[in-house]
């Protein structure tokens, strides 16, 4: 019988019947994730529940990447009772401080997820894996305690919605612009507890890091996780990153999907989510003179070394609009000193960017750029909710990392050709 990509993964990690959607299968898990917010809760249930040690003290990661550097006292003490943690149970992957970066950023770059895993973590963009080809959700605290004592879940068997990706990609036009077509097309909850798999002519001509971004969005239309084939290019990202022994994955022709979503990139402009629904996408040409009062680059999913080129290239000899905030966050110390070495940090500062460290920072509306009654953000982001990134009166834009470089220095959310 003909499978998905999920129902192939999913049946290589459990001795239950995973061919068909609605089932309910007991499967292992490759590696558990939680962070400085979601970890100390998972901490206590994992005590409440009488449980002595974590199955395995190399597939268990705990990055303090939310809250960090420590903005509060409050924080401060999560952050101590995740370290005091990971210390007592010898937890190997514990990051916090120099070493810390946005945890969906920081794994993939240190080859603890890739192509078959079955990954679950406390954060709802766990499925950014899905890039790599790894089966990987969010799940509650509570279930992450539970897997951090087992290494073990439980899954129901996802219908698959298939995304098919043809046409040719217009210059300023990526991954962020097709996954925003899709969350535009099917709504926010249009893959509820749904499989996305990610295929067709144009897959094979997206970056990793492109991919990755995509599937980092799945949530954002309600999917359990988002999935692209393993091909030479991402087995390549793996080898870089230090893992061996994977091997390609797709797809058997034939499988059988809830129904089919075409997307043609030909002719597609850059995309933009309007307030306060990822749903509400419109291209970036129908947004005219709309102020913005910052600007933020970076977060798991645009905070890429490949984001942060294109950023600056078109900041490159410009300055940011007066009185106009533009906040850049390398999502990692490795792609921080990256672009240290590119000289795209100093392009960022002689454009009059604030620089800051690689942390999640005002996404969730954190800290390092937290919106006032009544302001307007354009962001690399993935979640423009009422009050996301700050007063409940305040505005976000979602676009990618070209539009919000060139809206920093218009003033307002403009096309890059624009410039």
């Amino acid at each position: 019988m003909p499978h998905t990509l999920a129902e192939k993964i999913l049946q290589a990690h459990t001795a239950d019947d995973a061919s068909e959607p609605g089932r309910i299968v007991r499967c292992r898990v490759d590696l558990v994730l939680a962070n400085d917010i979601t970890a100390p809760l998972a901490i206590k249930s994992f005590r409440a529940m009488g449980a002595r040690e974590v199955f395995d003290r190399d597939r268990v990661a705990l990055v303090c990447d939310h809250f960090t550097p420590n903005k509060d006292i409050e924080s401060a003490e999560q952050v101590r009772t995740v370290r005091e943690f990971a210390q007592e149970k010898g937890v190997t992957h514990y990051y916090e401080g120099g070493d810390v970066g946005v945890e969906h950023a920081l794994l993939p770059e240190l080859g603890l997820v890739g192509p078959g895993d079955v990954v679950i973590g406390a954060d709802s963009h766990t499925c950014t894996y899905g890039g790599l080809g790894a089966f990987a959700t969010g799940m509650g605290s509570t279930d992450i305690a539970a897997a951090m004592a087992l290494g073990e879940t439980w899954f129901k068997v996802p219908p698959t919605i298939r995304v098919e990706m043809s046409g040719t990609l217009a210059p300023f036009v990526g991954g962020k612009d097709l996954i925003l077509t899709v969350i535009g097309r099917i709504g926010v909850s249009g893959a509820l507890y749904k499989a996305l798999e990610f295929g067709g002519p144009l897959t094979s001509e997206l970056s990793v890091e492109a991919r990755m971004t995509m599937a980092n969005m799945a949530i954002e239309a309600g999917g359990k996780v988002g999935l692209f084939p393993v091909d030479a290019k991402t087995l390549a990202f793996c080898r870089a990153a230090g893992r061996t022994g994977d091997t390609v994955l797709d797809a058997d022709s034939g499988a059988a999907y809830e129904r089919v979503l075409r997307i043609d990139a030909t002719g597609m402009e850059p995309q933009v989510a309007c307030p306060h629904l990822p749903e509400n996408v419109r291209p970036v040409s129908e947004l005219k003179a709309l102020r913005v009062d910052q600007a933020v680059i970076g977060s798991c999913t645009n905070g890429r070394i490949s984001d942060l080129r294109e950023a600056a290239a078109v900041l490159k000899g410009r300055k940011v609009k007066k009185n106009l905030r533009c906040v850049v966050l390398p999502a990692t110390p490795n792609i921080w000193r990256q672009a240290l070495r590119e000289g795209l940090i100093e392009t960022f500062m002689e454009a009059g960017c604030i620089v800051g460290p690689a942390t999640c920072g005002p996404c969730l509306g954190g800290h390092m750029g937290i919106l006032a009654k009544g302001e307007r953000a354009v962001a690399t982001t993935n979640r423009n909710f009422k009050g996301r990134m700050g007063s409940l009166e305040s505005e976000v834009y979602l676009s990618n990392p070209s539009v919000a470089a060139a809206s920093a220095v218009a003033g307002e959310i403009i096309h890059p050709a624009a410039l």
